[in-house]
């Protein structure tokens, strides 16, 4: 049965292992998530490692696709910022392991991290993906207009620069906050 879950800090430095085995194979099948090849698993490791300081601070929340104790993807949701940028939440390292992929857990993620952002009164959502890439079909699919799309802008595992496409997504108002 899959389950998908917001991991405390200690919940998610326990998942480590998991997490960098995750990472790896997304970036070795291909992702770019902002790593480029040759890529180990001590890297991937220390790319969660050093995130927790974010989740105890309370400024981002960590999802993960389990089933059967596996984790099978992830989605973090950036919630720090300026006063005048508390409305609104960055969507980050949207990740569905290769073999776990077409079943639809990156749509489930996306919804999760959605209500994560709407239950911590976040009403604009943003993200960026690879320009033409399956991840910018899926967040079009789930409403995410394009902000913009910038040439060049990261490198591909392989090296090569790739456009990204910047995008977002307006949530409703709760009610407790229309007027406030």
């Amino acid at each position: 049965m899959l389950s998908i879950d917001t991991l405390s800090p200690e919940a998610a430095e326990a998942a480590l292992p998991g997490l960098a085995a995750l990472l790896h194979a997304c970036v070795l099948d291909g992702a770019s998530i902002g790593f480029v090849l040759p890529f180990a698993l001590p890297e991937a490791e220390a790319f969660w490692r050093d995130g927790l300081p974010a989740l105890r601070s309370g400024a981002r929340r960590l999802l993960v696709a389990r089933q059967e104790d596996r984790i099978l993807g992830s989605a973090q949701v950036g919630l720090a910022g300026p006063p005048n940028g508390r409305h609104r939440a960055e969507i980050t390292k949207v990740l569905v392991h290769p073999q776990a992929r077409r079943r639809g857990l990156g749509r489930a993620l996306m919804l999760a991290a959605e209500a994560v952002a709407r239950a911590e009164g976040r009403t604009l959502l943003i993200l960026d993906t690879r320009s033409d890439d399956a991840g910018e079909a899926l967040y079009r699919a789930l409403g995410y207009a394009v902000t913009g799309v910038v040439p060049d802008y990261a490198r591909s595992p392989e090296g090569v620069p790739e456009a990204c496409t910047f995008m977002h997504k307006r949530l409703p108002v709760p009610a407790h906050q229309i007027g406030t």
